[in-house]
Protein backbone atom coordinates (compact mmCIF):
# COMPACT_ATOMS: atom_id res chain seq x y z
CA UNK A 1 0.00 0.00 0.00
CA UNK A 2 1.69 3.13 -1.13
CA UNK A 3 1.54 6.56 0.64
CA UNK A 4 0.75 8.05 -2.53
CA UNK A 5 -2.72 5.88 -2.99
CA UNK A 6 -4.15 7.41 0.41
CA UNK A 7 -6.67 10.84 0.04
CA UNK A 8 -6.07 13.38 1.47
CA UNK A 9 -4.38 13.08 5.56
CA UNK A 10 -0.79 15.23 4.31
CA UNK A 11 -0.68 16.03 7.64
CA UNK A 12 -0.51 12.62 9.00
CA UNK A 13 1.33 10.70 6.15
CA UNK A 14 4.13 13.37 7.08
CA UNK A 15 4.04 12.49 10.97
CA UNK A 16 3.96 9.03 10.78
CA UNK A 17 6.75 8.64 8.08
CA UNK A 18 8.87 11.34 10.07
CA UNK A 19 8.76 9.24 12.86
CA UNK A 20 9.93 6.43 11.71
CA UNK A 21 12.64 8.41 10.05
CA UNK A 22 14.07 9.24 13.34
CA UNK A 23 13.54 6.53 15.19
CA UNK A 24 10.82 7.51 17.36
CA UNK A 25 8.42 4.74 16.26
CA UNK A 26 5.59 4.84 19.52
CA UNK A 27 4.89 1.01 20.54
CA UNK A 28 1.24 1.58 20.61
CA UNK A 29 -0.90 3.97 18.46
CA UNK A 30 -4.43 4.21 18.00
CA UNK A 31 -5.65 5.37 14.86
CA UNK A 32 -8.97 7.56 15.52
CA UNK A 33 -11.06 7.94 12.18
CA UNK A 34 -15.20 7.76 11.10
CA UNK A 35 -15.69 5.58 8.45
CA UNK A 36 -14.14 6.28 5.06
CA UNK A 37 -11.30 8.62 6.14
CA UNK A 38 -8.58 5.79 5.13
CA UNK A 39 -7.56 5.02 8.92
CA UNK A 40 -6.69 1.35 7.38
CA UNK A 41 -5.04 2.30 4.15
CA UNK A 42 -3.22 4.66 6.20
CA UNK A 43 -1.83 1.92 8.61
CA UNK A 44 -1.21 -0.81 5.73
CA UNK A 45 0.94 2.23 3.93
CA UNK A 46 2.59 3.04 7.59
CA UNK A 47 3.59 -0.94 8.62
CA UNK A 48 5.13 -1.29 5.05
CA UNK A 49 7.35 1.98 5.94
CA UNK A 50 8.54 0.37 8.81
CA UNK A 51 9.08 -3.17 7.46
CA UNK A 52 10.62 -2.54 4.35
CA UNK A 53 13.06 0.30 5.78
CA UNK A 54 11.73 2.56 2.76
CA UNK A 55 12.46 6.53 2.50
CA UNK A 56 11.70 10.15 1.74
CA UNK A 57 8.49 9.51 2.60
CA UNK A 58 7.02 6.89 0.69
CA UNK A 59 7.01 3.02 0.29
CA UNK A 60 9.83 2.55 -2.46
CA UNK A 61 13.94 2.81 -1.70
CA UNK A 62 13.94 0.46 0.83
CA UNK A 63 13.68 -3.41 0.75
CA UNK A 64 12.45 -4.25 -2.58
CA UNK A 65 11.17 -8.08 -1.75
CA UNK A 66 9.83 -6.74 1.15
CA UNK A 67 7.82 -4.13 -0.90
CA UNK A 68 6.76 -6.99 -2.91
CA UNK A 69 5.63 -9.00 -0.14
CA UNK A 70 3.15 -6.18 0.80
CA UNK A 71 1.28 -6.11 -2.62
CA UNK A 72 -0.86 -9.15 -1.35
CA UNK A 73 -0.38 -8.42 2.15
CA UNK A 74 1.82 -11.65 2.69
CA UNK A 75 4.61 -9.64 4.78
CA UNK A 76 5.35 -12.72 8.06
CA UNK A 77 6.07 -10.06 10.24
CA UNK A 78 2.69 -7.75 9.56
CA UNK A 79 0.31 -9.58 11.43
CA UNK A 80 -3.56 -8.82 11.79
CA UNK A 81 -6.92 -8.85 14.01
CA UNK A 82 -10.29 -7.68 13.21
CA UNK A 83 -13.97 -8.73 14.18
CA UNK A 84 -15.23 -12.44 13.40
CA UNK A 85 -17.63 -14.75 14.05
CA UNK A 86 -18.64 -18.11 13.29
CA UNK A 87 -19.55 -18.65 9.86
CA UNK A 88 -20.00 -21.76 7.58
CA UNK A 89 -16.34 -22.02 6.86
CA UNK A 90 -15.66 -21.50 10.89
CA UNK A 91 -18.43 -23.62 13.09
CA UNK A 92 -16.80 -22.86 16.21
CA UNK A 93 -13.52 -20.86 18.06
CA UNK A 94 -13.72 -18.47 14.76
CA UNK A 95 -9.84 -16.43 15.26
CA UNK A 96 -8.89 -13.51 12.18
CA UNK A 97 -5.81 -16.26 11.20
CA UNK A 98 -9.21 -18.56 9.29
CA UNK A 99 -10.42 -15.92 7.29
CA UNK A 100 -7.41 -13.83 6.08
CA UNK A 101 -8.15 -14.94 2.52
CA UNK A 102 -11.31 -12.76 2.75
CA UNK A 103 -9.76 -10.62 4.60
CA UNK A 104 -7.24 -9.94 1.64
CA UNK A 105 -10.09 -9.89 -0.68
CA UNK A 106 -11.54 -6.77 1.28
CA UNK A 107 -8.81 -4.44 1.44
CA UNK A 108 -8.30 -5.19 -2.55
CA UNK A 109 -11.02 -4.34 -3.10
CA UNK A 110 -12.63 -2.22 -0.45
CA UNK A 111 -9.79 -0.87 1.42
CA UNK A 112 -11.71 1.97 2.92
CA UNK A 113 -14.47 -0.29 3.58
CA UNK A 114 -16.82 -0.59 7.17
CA UNK A 115 -17.73 -3.56 9.22
CA UNK A 116 -20.54 -3.83 7.63
CA UNK A 117 -18.88 -4.45 4.16
CA UNK A 118 -16.97 -6.92 6.18
CA UNK A 119 -19.34 -9.03 7.41
CA UNK A 120 -21.42 -9.16 3.82
CA UNK A 121 -18.00 -10.30 2.69
CA UNK A 122 -18.12 -13.19 5.05
CA UNK A 123 -21.50 -13.89 4.92
CA UNK A 124 -22.74 -13.05 8.32
CA UNK A 125 -24.44 -10.18 8.11
CA UNK A 126 -26.92 -11.87 10.23
CA UNK A 127 -24.14 -12.21 12.96
CA UNK A 128 -22.27 -9.61 15.38
CA UNK A 129 -18.31 -10.39 15.21
CA UNK A 130 -16.29 -9.85 18.26
CA UNK A 131 -12.13 -9.67 18.88
CA UNK A 132 -12.57 -12.68 21.30
CA UNK A 133 -10.06 -13.63 23.87
CA UNK A 134 -9.22 -16.97 21.23
CA UNK A 135 -8.02 -14.10 19.29
CA UNK A 136 -5.99 -12.40 22.29
CA UNK A 137 -4.43 -16.12 23.13
CA UNK A 138 -3.21 -16.01 18.89
CA UNK A 139 -1.80 -12.65 19.27
CA UNK A 140 -0.05 -13.46 22.28
CA UNK A 141 1.64 -16.37 20.52
CA UNK A 142 2.11 -14.92 17.26
CA UNK A 143 4.18 -11.58 18.76
CA UNK A 144 6.08 -14.03 21.50
CA UNK A 145 7.95 -15.38 18.15
CA UNK A 146 11.08 -13.65 16.59
CA UNK A 147 10.41 -11.40 13.78
CA UNK A 148 11.00 -14.01 10.49
CA UNK A 149 13.49 -10.69 8.62
CA UNK A 150 15.42 -10.29 12.36
CA UNK A 151 13.10 -6.41 12.10
CA UNK A 152 10.50 -5.45 13.58
CA UNK A 153 7.16 -7.32 14.00
CA UNK A 154 3.98 -5.19 13.39
CA UNK A 155 0.22 -6.17 15.14
CA UNK A 156 -2.74 -4.23 13.20
CA UNK A 157 -6.41 -4.47 15.04
CA UNK A 158 -8.99 -3.30 12.91
CA UNK A 159 -12.33 -2.65 14.91
CA UNK A 160 -10.72 -2.66 18.21
CA UNK A 161 -13.67 -1.18 19.49
CA UNK A 162 -15.25 -4.67 19.11
CA UNK A 163 -12.84 -6.10 21.49
CA UNK A 164 -14.29 -7.93 24.35
CA UNK A 165 -13.59 -7.17 28.09
CA UNK A 166 -11.49 -10.58 28.69
CA UNK A 167 -9.68 -9.93 25.55
CA UNK A 168 -8.82 -6.94 26.75
CA UNK A 169 -7.47 -7.40 29.95
CA UNK A 170 -5.59 -10.57 28.13
CA UNK A 171 -3.69 -7.94 25.91
CA UNK A 172 -3.15 -5.27 28.13
CA UNK A 173 0.28 -6.17 29.58
CA UNK A 174 1.58 -7.02 25.87
CA UNK A 175 0.42 -3.52 24.71
CA UNK A 176 1.99 -1.77 27.96
CA UNK A 177 5.42 -3.72 27.28
CA UNK A 178 5.48 -5.24 24.03
CA UNK A 179 8.25 -7.31 23.26
CA UNK A 180 11.33 -5.29 21.42
CA UNK A 181 10.79 -3.92 18.27
CA UNK A 182 7.43 -4.39 18.35
CA UNK A 183 4.62 -2.08 17.04
CA UNK A 184 0.82 -2.33 17.77
CA UNK A 185 -1.70 -0.23 15.59
CA UNK A 186 -5.15 -0.32 16.64
CA UNK A 187 -7.61 1.27 14.09
CA UNK A 188 -11.76 2.40 15.73
CA UNK A 189 -14.18 4.46 14.50
CA UNK A 190 -15.18 4.98 18.35
CA UNK A 191 -12.28 5.19 21.15
CA UNK A 192 -15.17 5.90 23.64
CA UNK A 193 -15.99 2.18 23.61
CA UNK A 194 -12.49 1.21 24.14
CA UNK A 195 -11.47 0.29 27.74
CA UNK A 196 -9.69 3.15 29.11
CA UNK A 197 -6.84 1.02 30.32
CA UNK A 198 -5.99 0.56 26.85
CA UNK A 199 -6.60 4.11 25.28
CA UNK A 200 -4.38 5.13 28.28
CA UNK A 201 -1.26 2.83 26.72
CA UNK A 202 -2.01 4.00 23.11
CA UNK A 203 -0.58 7.06 21.09
CA UNK A 204 -3.83 8.75 19.89
CA UNK A 205 -3.78 9.75 16.08
CA UNK A 206 -7.01 11.08 14.58
CA UNK A 207 -8.39 11.37 11.47
CA UNK A 208 -10.91 13.74 10.18
CA UNK A 209 -13.21 13.17 7.33
CA UNK A 210 -12.30 13.62 3.78
CA UNK A 211 -12.48 16.78 2.02
CA UNK A 212 -15.20 16.94 -0.87
CA UNK A 213 -11.95 17.65 -2.99
CA UNK A 214 -9.91 14.71 -1.73
CA UNK A 215 -12.86 12.32 -2.81
CA UNK A 216 -13.32 14.07 -6.43
CA UNK A 217 -9.37 13.64 -7.12
CA UNK A 218 -9.91 10.15 -6.21
CA UNK A 219 -13.05 9.60 -8.26
CA UNK A 220 -11.81 10.40 -11.10
CA UNK A 221 -8.69 8.62 -10.90
CA UNK A 222 -9.91 5.62 -9.70
CA UNK A 223 -12.94 5.53 -11.74
CA UNK A 224 -12.23 7.12 -14.24
CA UNK A 225 -15.54 9.54 -14.71
CA UNK A 226 -16.53 13.29 -14.97
CA UNK A 227 -15.42 15.79 -12.77
CA UNK A 228 -19.07 17.11 -12.54
CA UNK A 229 -20.20 13.49 -11.41
CA UNK A 230 -17.46 13.53 -9.16
CA UNK A 231 -18.19 16.15 -7.55
CA UNK A 232 -21.88 15.43 -7.05
CA UNK A 233 -21.06 12.39 -5.45
CA UNK A 234 -18.36 14.02 -3.19
CA UNK A 235 -20.75 15.87 -1.80
CA UNK A 236 -23.50 13.44 -1.01
CA UNK A 237 -20.54 11.26 0.53
CA UNK A 238 -19.86 13.59 3.75
CA UNK A 239 -16.14 13.10 3.61
CA UNK A 240 -16.84 9.20 3.43
CA UNK A 241 -15.06 7.70 0.15
CA UNK A 242 -16.30 4.34 0.93
CA UNK A 243 -19.82 5.71 0.67
CA UNK A 244 -18.21 7.70 -2.74
CA UNK A 245 -17.09 4.05 -3.86
CA UNK A 246 -20.99 2.45 -3.33
CA UNK A 247 -22.49 5.29 -4.71
CA UNK A 248 -20.06 5.21 -8.21
CA UNK A 249 -21.50 1.71 -7.97
CA UNK A 250 -24.90 1.81 -6.97
CA UNK A 251 -24.24 -0.58 -4.18
CA UNK A 252 -25.11 1.37 -1.31
CA UNK A 253 -27.77 0.45 0.87
CA UNK A 254 -29.44 4.46 0.89
CA UNK A 255 -31.75 3.47 -1.33
CA UNK A 256 -33.78 0.64 0.57
CA UNK A 257 -33.11 2.71 3.46
CA UNK A 258 -34.63 5.66 2.32
CA UNK A 259 -37.42 3.78 1.29
CA UNK A 260 -37.79 2.12 4.88
CA UNK A 261 -37.29 5.83 6.38
CA UNK A 262 -40.25 6.93 4.31
CA UNK A 263 -42.94 4.30 5.17
CA UNK A 264 -41.86 5.02 8.80
CA UNK A 265 -42.77 8.32 8.93
CA UNK A 266 -45.47 8.64 7.19
CA UNK A 267 -46.55 6.07 9.47
CA UNK A 268 -45.73 7.42 12.84
CA UNK A 269 -47.96 10.64 11.26
CA UNK A 270 -50.74 8.35 10.64
CA UNK A 271 -50.13 6.50 14.14
CA UNK A 272 -51.73 9.36 16.16
CA UNK A 273 -55.15 8.35 17.49
CA UNK A 274 -55.26 6.00 14.40
CA UNK A 275 -55.29 1.95 14.65
CA UNK A 276 -54.27 1.29 11.07
CA UNK A 277 -51.20 3.55 12.23
CA UNK A 278 -49.88 1.53 14.34
CA UNK A 279 -51.04 -1.60 12.90
CA UNK A 280 -48.36 -0.07 9.91
CA UNK A 281 -45.44 0.36 12.40
CA UNK A 282 -45.49 -2.95 13.31
CA UNK A 283 -45.50 -4.52 10.67
CA UNK A 284 -42.63 -2.06 9.60
CA UNK A 285 -40.82 -3.36 12.95
CA UNK A 286 -41.40 -7.23 11.73
CA UNK A 287 -40.02 -6.11 8.26
CA UNK A 288 -36.76 -4.40 9.32
CA UNK A 289 -36.35 -7.00 12.29
CA UNK A 290 -35.92 -9.62 9.55
CA UNK A 291 -32.59 -8.09 8.45
CA UNK A 292 -29.18 -9.04 10.20
CA UNK A 293 -28.14 -6.85 13.10
CA UNK A 294 -25.76 -4.97 11.58
CA UNK A 295 -28.15 -3.91 8.94
CA UNK A 296 -30.57 -2.74 11.37
CA UNK A 297 -27.96 -0.54 13.13
CA UNK A 298 -26.27 0.57 10.19
CA UNK A 299 -30.14 1.66 9.07
CA UNK A 300 -30.70 3.42 13.04
CA UNK A 301 -27.84 5.33 12.09
CA UNK A 302 -28.54 6.70 8.65
CA UNK A 303 -31.82 7.72 10.25
CA UNK A 304 -29.90 9.79 13.25
CA UNK A 305 -28.29 11.91 9.68
CA UNK A 306 -31.87 11.57 7.89
CA UNK A 307 -33.11 13.68 10.74
CA UNK A 308 -30.15 15.84 11.40
CA UNK A 309 -30.14 17.05 7.70
CA UNK A 310 -33.84 17.73 8.08
CA UNK A 311 -33.24 19.66 11.46
CA UNK A 312 -29.76 21.89 9.01
CA UNK A 313 -32.72 22.48 6.45
CA UNK A 314 -35.67 23.45 8.77
CA UNK A 315 -32.96 26.15 10.24
CA UNK A 316 -31.88 27.34 7.30
CA UNK A 317 -28.32 25.88 7.07
CA UNK A 318 -28.64 24.70 3.56
CA UNK A 319 -24.82 24.82 2.84
CA UNK A 320 -24.53 22.16 4.77
CA UNK A 321 -27.01 19.74 3.62
CA UNK A 322 -25.76 16.92 1.09
CA UNK A 323 -28.49 14.44 1.50
CA UNK A 324 -30.58 14.28 -1.93
CA UNK A 325 -33.63 11.86 -1.53
CA UNK A 326 -34.96 9.65 -4.77
CA UNK A 327 -38.21 9.20 -4.00
CA UNK A 328 -40.71 11.30 -6.22
CA UNK A 329 -43.09 11.69 -3.83
CA UNK A 330 -41.49 13.10 -0.20
CA UNK A 331 -39.96 16.58 -0.55
CA UNK A 332 -37.65 16.71 2.60
CA UNK A 333 -38.07 20.98 2.73
CA UNK A 334 -41.66 19.63 3.96
CA UNK A 335 -40.33 17.52 6.38
CA UNK A 336 -38.04 19.71 7.68
CA UNK A 337 -39.90 21.51 9.79
CA UNK A 338 -40.92 18.45 11.94
CA UNK A 339 -37.33 18.22 13.31
CA UNK A 340 -36.50 21.25 15.24
CA UNK A 341 -34.80 22.07 18.87
CA UNK A 342 -37.35 20.60 20.59
CA UNK A 343 -37.26 17.13 19.68
CA UNK A 344 -33.82 16.50 18.23
CA UNK A 345 -32.02 15.63 21.17
CA UNK A 346 -34.74 13.03 22.19
CA UNK A 347 -34.96 11.27 18.89
CA UNK A 348 -31.39 11.08 19.06
CA UNK A 349 -30.95 9.66 22.17
CA UNK A 350 -34.33 7.00 21.18
CA UNK A 351 -31.91 5.86 18.05
CA UNK A 352 -29.36 5.52 20.02
CA UNK A 353 -30.52 3.74 22.53
CA UNK A 354 -32.17 1.04 20.21
CA UNK A 355 -28.89 0.62 18.65
CA UNK A 356 -27.14 0.02 22.23
CA UNK A 357 -30.18 -2.74 22.73
CA UNK A 358 -29.82 -4.08 19.22
CA UNK A 359 -26.12 -4.51 19.48
CA UNK A 360 -26.95 -6.65 22.61
CA UNK A 361 -29.22 -8.81 21.68
CA UNK A 362 -32.23 -7.54 22.16
CA UNK A 363 -35.74 -8.46 20.71
CA UNK A 364 -35.21 -6.23 17.42
CA UNK A 365 -38.98 -6.80 16.90
CA UNK A 366 -40.01 -5.02 20.31
CA UNK A 367 -37.18 -2.68 19.77
CA UNK A 368 -38.35 -1.36 16.58
CA UNK A 369 -41.88 -1.16 17.65
CA UNK A 370 -41.18 0.70 21.03
CA UNK A 371 -38.97 3.07 19.22
CA UNK A 372 -41.87 3.80 16.27
CA UNK A 373 -44.44 4.26 19.41
CA UNK A 374 -42.00 7.06 21.31
CA UNK A 375 -41.26 8.58 17.65
CA UNK A 376 -44.98 9.32 16.74
CA UNK A 377 -45.00 11.18 20.36
CA UNK A 378 -41.81 13.29 19.52
CA UNK A 379 -42.78 14.24 15.60
CA UNK A 380 -46.01 15.72 16.96
CA UNK A 381 -43.84 18.11 19.37
CA UNK A 382 -44.41 21.76 18.71
CA UNK A 383 -41.27 23.65 18.16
Amino acid sequence: MLFSDILGQDHIKNHLTNSVDNGRIPHAQLFVGPEGSGTLPMAIAYAQYILCQNIDGENSGGIDACNLKFQNLSHPDLHFAFPVTTSEKVKSKPVSNFYLEEWRQLIAQQPYGNLFDWYKLLGVDNKQGQIGVDEAHEIVKSLSLKAYEGGFKVMLIWMADKMNISAANKLLKLIEEPPNQTVFILITEDEEQIISTIRSRCQLLHFSPLSEEDIKNGLISNFNIEASVATKIAHQSNGNYNKACDLVYHDTEDSQFEDWFIFWIRSAFKAKGNKSGIHNLISWSEEVARHGRETQKKFLRYCMEFFRQAMLMNYKAEELVYLETKADNFDLRKFAPFVHGNNILEISQELQDAIYHIERNGNSKIILTDLSIKLTRLLHKKD
